[in-house]
Protein backbone atom coordinates (compact mmCIF):
# COMPACT_ATOMS: atom_id res chain seq x y z
CA UNK A 1 0.00 0.00 0.00
CA UNK A 2 2.81 2.71 0.86
CA UNK A 3 4.85 1.84 -2.44
CA UNK A 4 1.24 1.97 -4.28
CA UNK A 5 0.69 5.21 -2.79
CA UNK A 6 4.46 6.64 -3.31
CA UNK A 7 4.44 5.26 -7.03
CA UNK A 8 1.73 8.45 -7.57
CA UNK A 9 4.08 11.12 -6.03
CA UNK A 10 7.36 10.18 -6.80
CA UNK A 11 9.04 11.10 -10.28
CA UNK A 12 12.52 12.08 -9.86
CA UNK A 13 15.38 9.88 -7.61
CA UNK A 14 15.36 6.01 -7.32
CA UNK A 15 13.49 4.82 -4.18
CA UNK A 16 12.91 0.61 -3.97
CA UNK A 17 10.43 0.17 -0.82
CA UNK A 18 10.59 -3.67 0.68
CA UNK A 19 7.37 -5.15 1.93
CA UNK A 20 6.82 -7.25 5.20
CA UNK A 21 7.31 -10.22 2.71
CA UNK A 22 10.69 -8.64 1.11
CA UNK A 23 9.24 -7.88 -2.16
CA UNK A 24 11.09 -4.71 -3.64
CA UNK A 25 9.19 -2.06 -5.36
CA UNK A 26 10.94 0.14 -7.38
CA UNK A 27 9.49 3.79 -7.39
CA UNK A 28 11.26 6.55 -9.27
CA UNK A 29 13.50 7.66 -12.28
CA UNK A 30 16.29 5.85 -11.71
CA UNK A 31 18.56 8.82 -10.90
CA UNK A 32 20.77 9.01 -7.55
CA UNK A 33 20.81 9.04 -4.98
CA UNK A 34 19.27 5.41 -4.27
CA UNK A 35 17.52 4.80 -1.37
CA UNK A 36 16.64 1.62 -0.07
CA UNK A 37 13.42 1.41 2.85
CA UNK A 38 12.52 -1.55 4.44
CA UNK A 39 8.96 -2.05 6.17
CA UNK A 40 8.53 -4.55 8.80
CA UNK A 41 4.84 -5.48 8.37
CA UNK A 42 1.51 -5.25 6.84
CA UNK A 43 0.21 -3.23 9.75
CA UNK A 44 3.23 -0.63 9.63
CA UNK A 45 2.84 -1.13 5.52
CA UNK A 46 -1.38 0.16 6.12
CA UNK A 47 -0.47 3.29 8.46
CA UNK A 48 2.51 4.22 6.34
CA UNK A 49 -0.25 4.60 3.21
CA UNK A 50 -2.96 6.06 5.85
CA UNK A 51 -1.38 9.01 6.91
CA UNK A 52 2.91 9.37 5.97
CA UNK A 53 3.44 12.78 6.90
CA UNK A 54 3.02 11.38 10.62
CA UNK A 55 3.67 7.78 9.81
CA UNK A 56 7.10 7.81 8.41
CA UNK A 57 8.89 9.43 11.13
CA UNK A 58 6.66 7.43 13.69
CA UNK A 59 7.67 4.59 11.83
CA UNK A 60 11.27 5.14 11.89
CA UNK A 61 11.74 6.41 15.55
CA UNK A 62 9.99 2.81 16.55
CA UNK A 63 11.77 0.63 14.21
CA UNK A 64 9.17 -0.42 11.53
CA UNK A 65 10.66 1.30 8.85
CA UNK A 66 14.39 1.28 8.60
CA UNK A 67 16.82 2.58 5.73
CA UNK A 68 18.65 -0.60 4.14
CA UNK A 69 20.60 1.60 1.68
CA UNK A 70 21.41 5.36 1.48
CA UNK A 71 20.45 7.82 4.51
CA UNK A 72 17.68 8.86 5.61
CA UNK A 73 18.64 12.54 4.64
CA UNK A 74 18.74 10.98 1.09
CA UNK A 75 15.39 9.53 1.82
CA UNK A 76 13.30 12.50 3.34
CA UNK A 77 15.02 14.72 0.37
CA UNK A 78 13.51 12.40 -2.17
CA UNK A 79 10.19 13.11 -0.55
CA UNK A 80 10.24 16.43 -0.76
CA UNK A 81 11.44 17.13 -3.90
CA UNK A 82 8.60 15.48 -5.08
CA UNK A 83 5.62 17.00 -2.74
CA UNK A 84 5.05 19.25 -5.48
CA UNK A 85 2.96 16.10 -6.98
CA UNK A 86 1.01 15.28 -3.79
CA UNK A 87 -1.72 16.69 -5.50
CA UNK A 88 -1.65 13.91 -8.12
CA UNK A 89 -2.72 11.08 -5.43
CA UNK A 90 -6.40 12.20 -4.32
CA UNK A 91 -5.49 10.93 -0.24
CA UNK A 92 -2.78 12.78 0.10
CA UNK A 93 -4.91 15.93 -1.82
CA UNK A 94 -7.24 15.53 0.73
CA UNK A 95 -4.93 14.74 4.18
CA UNK A 96 -2.70 18.34 3.08
CA UNK A 97 -6.40 20.16 2.75
CA UNK A 98 -7.47 18.84 6.09
CA UNK A 99 -3.91 20.18 7.80
CA UNK A 100 -4.61 23.84 5.84
CA UNK A 101 -7.74 23.78 7.66
CA UNK A 102 -6.00 23.40 11.43
CA UNK A 103 -5.74 26.36 13.70
CA UNK A 104 -3.87 25.97 17.06
CA UNK A 105 -5.53 27.49 19.84
CA UNK A 106 -2.81 28.32 22.82
CA UNK A 107 -4.09 29.67 26.11
CA UNK A 108 -1.74 29.74 28.91
CA UNK A 109 -2.03 26.54 30.84
CA UNK A 110 -1.73 24.41 27.47
CA UNK A 111 1.61 27.04 26.78
CA UNK A 112 2.94 26.10 29.83
CA UNK A 113 2.62 21.78 29.05
CA UNK A 114 3.62 22.48 25.77
CA UNK A 115 6.51 24.19 26.65
CA UNK A 116 7.47 21.75 28.95
CA UNK A 117 7.41 18.96 26.61
CA UNK A 118 10.61 20.01 24.71
CA UNK A 119 12.50 22.76 26.17
CA UNK A 120 12.37 20.98 29.67
CA UNK A 121 14.28 18.48 28.57
CA UNK A 122 17.79 17.04 30.07
CA UNK A 123 20.14 20.14 29.48
CA UNK A 124 22.72 17.77 28.94
CA UNK A 125 20.82 17.02 25.48
CA UNK A 126 21.04 20.77 24.23
CA UNK A 127 24.86 20.61 25.53
CA UNK A 128 25.79 18.29 23.33
CA UNK A 129 24.83 20.11 20.23
CA UNK A 130 24.27 23.59 20.79
CA UNK A 131 26.52 26.14 20.93
CA UNK A 132 28.12 27.89 23.28
CA UNK A 133 25.90 30.36 24.41
CA UNK A 134 23.08 27.69 23.58
CA UNK A 135 21.31 29.56 21.04
CA UNK A 136 18.39 27.52 20.07
CA UNK A 137 17.76 29.04 16.88
CA UNK A 138 18.40 30.15 13.49
CA UNK A 139 22.27 31.43 13.21
CA UNK A 140 23.26 33.98 10.63
CA UNK A 141 25.49 32.89 8.75
CA UNK A 142 28.15 35.61 6.87
CA UNK A 143 29.95 32.87 5.14
CA UNK A 144 29.75 29.01 4.50
CA UNK A 145 32.55 28.64 6.53
CA UNK A 146 31.40 30.07 9.58
CA UNK A 147 31.44 27.52 12.62
CA UNK A 148 28.01 27.35 14.20
CA UNK A 149 29.24 29.68 16.92
CA UNK A 150 29.89 32.60 14.90
CA UNK A 151 26.98 32.26 13.22
CA UNK A 152 25.01 32.19 16.43
CA UNK A 153 27.09 35.85 17.70
CA UNK A 154 26.43 37.09 14.00
CA UNK A 155 22.83 36.26 15.02
CA UNK A 156 22.90 37.88 17.81
CA UNK A 157 24.96 41.22 16.33
CA UNK A 158 22.38 41.39 13.54
CA UNK A 159 19.39 41.60 16.05
CA UNK A 160 21.16 43.88 18.07
CA UNK A 161 21.83 46.12 15.40
CA UNK A 162 18.07 46.20 14.01
CA UNK A 163 16.71 47.06 17.84
CA UNK A 164 18.99 50.44 17.21
CA UNK A 165 20.23 50.22 20.95
CA UNK A 166 21.35 53.76 20.64
CA UNK A 167 21.74 55.15 24.50
CA UNK A 168 22.41 53.41 27.84
CA UNK A 169 19.77 52.50 29.91
CA UNK A 170 17.14 50.84 27.19
CA UNK A 171 14.58 48.85 29.06
CA UNK A 172 14.62 45.55 27.13
CA UNK A 173 11.90 42.74 27.12
CA UNK A 174 13.01 39.37 25.81
CA UNK A 175 10.10 37.11 25.04
CA UNK A 176 10.70 33.63 24.87
CA UNK A 177 14.66 34.26 26.51
CA UNK A 178 15.75 30.74 26.43
CA UNK A 179 18.68 29.96 27.96
CA UNK A 180 19.15 33.73 28.72
CA UNK A 181 22.10 33.88 26.01
CA UNK A 182 20.24 37.49 23.83
CA UNK A 183 19.07 38.89 27.24
CA UNK A 184 22.95 39.38 28.53
CA UNK A 185 24.54 39.71 25.36
CA UNK A 186 22.32 42.79 25.21
CA UNK A 187 22.48 44.15 28.36
CA UNK A 188 26.43 43.72 27.79
CA UNK A 189 26.39 45.53 24.32
CA UNK A 190 23.92 48.16 25.09
CA UNK A 191 24.51 48.87 28.95
CA UNK A 192 20.74 48.14 28.71
CA UNK A 193 18.00 47.21 31.71
CA UNK A 194 16.33 43.45 30.22
CA UNK A 195 13.84 40.81 31.16
CA UNK A 196 13.50 37.47 29.68
CA UNK A 197 10.10 36.20 29.76
CA UNK A 198 9.78 32.19 29.54
CA UNK A 199 7.50 29.40 30.43
CA UNK A 200 10.19 26.74 30.99
CA UNK A 201 11.34 25.67 34.67
CA UNK A 202 14.86 24.78 33.50
CA UNK A 203 15.63 27.59 31.14
CA UNK A 204 14.80 29.81 33.60
CA UNK A 205 16.91 27.91 36.10
CA UNK A 206 19.35 28.35 33.90
CA UNK A 207 18.76 31.67 33.07
CA UNK A 208 18.98 33.11 36.65
CA UNK A 209 22.57 31.07 37.04
CA UNK A 210 23.89 32.47 33.74
CA UNK A 211 23.11 36.23 34.73
CA UNK A 212 24.29 35.86 38.62
CA UNK A 213 27.83 34.21 37.31
CA UNK A 214 28.07 37.05 34.62
CA UNK A 215 27.47 39.77 37.14
CA UNK A 216 24.62 40.92 35.73
CA UNK A 217 21.58 40.26 38.25
CA UNK A 218 21.16 43.62 38.50
CA UNK A 219 20.22 44.39 35.02
CA UNK A 220 19.28 41.10 33.59
CA UNK A 221 16.11 39.11 35.41
CA UNK A 222 14.17 36.51 34.04
CA UNK A 223 10.31 35.38 34.84
CA UNK A 224 8.68 32.49 34.63
CA UNK A 225 5.74 34.10 33.03
CA UNK A 226 3.82 34.28 29.88
CA UNK A 227 3.67 37.49 27.54
CA UNK A 228 -0.32 37.78 28.39
CA UNK A 229 0.87 38.52 31.87
CA UNK A 230 3.32 41.25 31.31
CA UNK A 231 2.25 44.67 32.45
CA UNK A 232 5.05 46.63 31.79
CA UNK A 233 6.44 49.24 29.30
CA UNK A 234 9.63 48.47 27.26
CA UNK A 235 11.88 50.77 25.04
CA UNK A 236 12.74 47.39 22.91
CA UNK A 237 11.02 43.73 22.36
CA UNK A 238 12.59 41.31 20.40
CA UNK A 239 11.60 37.80 20.34
CA UNK A 240 13.12 35.27 18.82
CA UNK A 241 11.95 31.65 18.34
CA UNK A 242 9.12 31.76 20.40
CA UNK A 243 6.31 33.14 17.99
CA UNK A 244 5.89 30.15 16.56
CA UNK A 245 4.23 28.63 19.61
CA UNK A 246 1.69 31.20 20.07
CA UNK A 247 -0.69 29.35 18.06
CA UNK A 248 -2.45 30.91 14.72
CA UNK A 249 -5.80 31.66 16.72
CA UNK A 250 -3.72 34.15 19.31
CA UNK A 251 -1.50 36.21 16.43
CA UNK A 252 -3.84 39.21 16.78
CA UNK A 253 -3.66 39.03 20.69
CA UNK A 254 0.51 38.49 20.37
CA UNK A 255 1.07 41.72 18.27
CA UNK A 256 -2.03 43.70 20.47
CA UNK A 257 -0.04 43.04 23.80
CA UNK A 258 3.32 43.75 21.97
CA UNK A 259 1.97 47.19 20.97
CA UNK A 260 0.26 47.88 24.33
CA UNK A 261 3.96 46.89 26.03
CA UNK A 262 5.57 49.30 23.14
CA UNK A 263 6.45 52.64 24.79
CA UNK A 264 5.65 55.27 21.21
CA UNK A 265 8.87 55.94 20.90
CA UNK A 266 10.08 52.00 20.51
CA UNK A 267 11.11 49.62 18.70
CA UNK A 268 10.38 45.96 18.21
CA UNK A 269 12.10 43.02 16.26
CA UNK A 270 10.70 39.45 16.02
CA UNK A 271 12.73 36.54 14.58
CA UNK A 272 10.37 32.98 14.15
CA UNK A 273 9.59 30.71 11.62
CA UNK A 274 7.52 31.08 9.02
CA UNK A 275 5.96 29.43 5.81
CA UNK A 276 6.44 31.25 2.43
CA UNK A 277 3.43 28.98 0.68
CA UNK A 278 0.00 29.38 1.72
CA UNK A 279 -1.22 29.09 5.43
CA UNK A 280 -1.43 25.72 6.62
CA UNK A 281 -0.27 23.55 9.76
CA UNK A 282 3.31 22.15 10.33
CA UNK A 283 4.30 18.83 9.83
CA UNK A 284 2.44 16.57 11.79
CA UNK A 285 5.28 14.33 13.23
CA UNK A 286 7.25 17.80 14.45
CA UNK A 287 3.38 18.85 16.22
CA UNK A 288 2.66 15.82 18.06
CA UNK A 289 6.35 14.74 18.88
CA UNK A 290 8.68 18.29 19.23
CA UNK A 291 6.68 21.30 19.09
CA UNK A 292 3.04 20.06 20.49
CA UNK A 293 0.81 23.59 19.96
CA UNK A 294 3.69 25.10 17.38
CA UNK A 295 2.82 26.56 13.80
CA UNK A 296 4.62 28.70 11.06
CA UNK A 297 2.53 31.86 10.44
CA UNK A 298 2.50 32.33 6.47
CA UNK A 299 3.17 36.31 5.43
CA UNK A 300 -0.40 37.01 4.51
CA UNK A 301 -1.11 35.68 8.33
CA UNK A 302 1.30 37.22 9.79
CA UNK A 303 0.76 40.93 7.94
CA UNK A 304 -2.96 40.48 8.64
CA UNK A 305 -2.78 40.64 12.43
CA UNK A 306 0.14 43.24 12.19
CA UNK A 307 -2.12 45.38 10.64
CA UNK A 308 -4.66 44.71 12.64
CA UNK A 309 -2.75 46.17 15.64
CA UNK A 310 -1.70 49.35 14.82
CA UNK A 311 1.81 48.96 14.87
CA UNK A 312 4.11 49.64 11.61
CA UNK A 313 6.28 47.57 9.78
CA UNK A 314 9.35 48.85 9.34
CA UNK A 315 11.36 46.22 8.05
CA UNK A 316 11.35 42.82 6.87
CA UNK A 317 14.26 40.38 6.18
CA UNK A 318 13.86 36.63 4.77
CA UNK A 319 16.43 34.32 6.03
CA UNK A 320 16.56 31.77 3.67
CA UNK A 321 19.13 28.97 3.74
CA UNK A 322 20.54 29.88 7.27
CA UNK A 323 18.10 27.57 9.09
CA UNK A 324 19.29 24.74 6.49
CA UNK A 325 23.08 25.11 7.53
CA UNK A 326 22.08 25.68 11.47
CA UNK A 327 20.19 22.54 11.52
CA UNK A 328 22.96 20.76 9.39
CA UNK A 329 25.15 21.68 12.20
CA UNK A 330 22.78 20.64 15.14
CA UNK A 331 22.35 17.00 13.18
CA UNK A 332 25.80 16.58 13.13
CA UNK A 333 26.98 17.22 16.08
CA UNK A 334 23.90 14.81 17.00
CA UNK A 335 24.64 12.18 15.25
CA UNK A 336 28.47 12.24 17.48
CA UNK A 337 27.18 12.39 19.83
CA UNK A 338 24.72 9.89 19.62
CA UNK A 339 25.71 6.79 22.69
CA UNK A 340 25.40 10.05 25.10
CA UNK A 341 22.22 10.77 23.81
CA UNK A 342 20.82 6.71 23.87
CA UNK A 343 22.73 6.97 27.83
CA UNK A 344 20.43 9.86 28.24
CA UNK A 345 17.34 8.91 26.75
CA UNK A 346 16.94 5.77 24.43
CA UNK A 347 17.46 4.56 21.24
CA UNK A 348 13.91 5.65 20.06
CA UNK A 349 14.54 9.08 21.52
CA UNK A 350 17.91 9.29 19.42
CA UNK A 351 15.97 8.54 16.42
CA UNK A 352 13.16 10.79 17.09
CA UNK A 353 15.49 13.15 17.36
CA UNK A 354 17.75 12.81 14.18
CA UNK A 355 14.03 12.77 12.25
CA UNK A 356 12.93 15.73 14.03
CA UNK A 357 16.43 18.01 12.78
CA UNK A 358 16.50 16.13 9.10
CA UNK A 359 13.16 16.79 8.01
CA UNK A 360 13.26 20.06 9.39
CA UNK A 361 16.57 20.70 7.09
CA UNK A 362 15.16 19.19 4.59
CA UNK A 363 11.92 21.74 5.24
CA UNK A 364 14.68 24.69 4.55
CA UNK A 365 16.46 23.57 1.69
CA UNK A 366 13.27 21.67 -0.55
CA UNK A 367 9.94 23.57 0.99
CA UNK A 368 8.27 26.79 1.84
CA UNK A 369 9.96 26.80 5.08
CA UNK A 370 11.81 29.81 6.25
CA UNK A 371 12.75 32.17 8.91
CA UNK A 372 11.72 36.09 8.79
CA UNK A 373 12.94 38.98 11.13
CA UNK A 374 10.10 41.47 11.22
CA UNK A 375 11.14 45.05 12.58
CA UNK A 376 7.83 46.73 14.02
CA UNK A 377 7.33 50.28 15.47
CA UNK A 378 4.40 53.00 16.32
CA UNK A 379 5.35 56.07 13.82
CA UNK A 380 7.63 55.98 10.34
CA UNK A 381 9.80 58.30 11.39
CA UNK A 382 11.03 55.99 14.29
CA UNK A 383 13.56 54.13 12.31
CA UNK A 384 15.98 55.60 9.51
CA UNK A 385 14.39 55.68 6.62
CA UNK A 386 17.82 53.67 4.78
CA UNK A 387 19.79 50.53 5.95
CA UNK A 388 23.14 51.98 6.55
CA UNK A 389 22.71 52.33 10.90
CA UNK A 390 22.33 48.28 10.58
CA UNK A 391 25.66 48.28 8.70
CA UNK A 392 27.21 50.86 10.71
CA UNK A 393 25.71 48.92 14.12
CA UNK A 394 27.12 45.95 13.70
CA UNK A 395 30.43 46.92 12.30
CA UNK A 396 31.16 49.07 15.87
CA UNK A 397 29.26 45.76 17.86
CA UNK A 398 31.95 43.77 15.91
CA UNK A 399 34.94 46.01 16.85
CA UNK A 400 33.73 46.25 19.90
CA UNK A 401 33.85 41.79 20.72
CA UNK A 402 37.43 42.19 19.01
CA UNK A 403 38.41 44.60 21.24
CA UNK A 404 36.95 42.77 24.65
CA UNK A 405 38.62 39.37 23.43
CA UNK A 406 41.96 40.99 22.81
CA UNK A 407 42.01 42.81 26.17
CA UNK A 408 41.08 39.06 27.54
CA UNK A 409 43.77 37.44 25.60
CA UNK A 410 46.21 40.11 26.69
Amino acid sequence: MFAALLKTVIRSGSLCIIDSTGRPHLIGDGSPPLVAVRVASRRTDFQLALNPSLMIGEAYMDGTLTIDSGSLYDFIDILARNMAHQDDNAWMALLGRGRRLIKQYNPIAKARRNVATHYDLSGDLYRLFLDNDQQYSCAYFRTPDDTLEQAQENKKRHIAAKLILDRPGLKILDIGSGWGGLALYLARVADADVTGLTLSVEQHKVSQDRAAAAGLADRVRFELRDYRQETGHYDRIVSVGMFEHVGKRNYNDFFRVLGNLLNPDGVALLHAIGDAGIPGAINPFIRKHIFPGADAPSLSELFTSVEASGLLTTDLEILRLHYAETLLRWRQRVAVHRSEIVDIYDERFFRMWEFYLTLCEIGFRRRTNMVFQLQLAKTWDRVPITRDYMFDAERRLTNAAHGEAETQRL
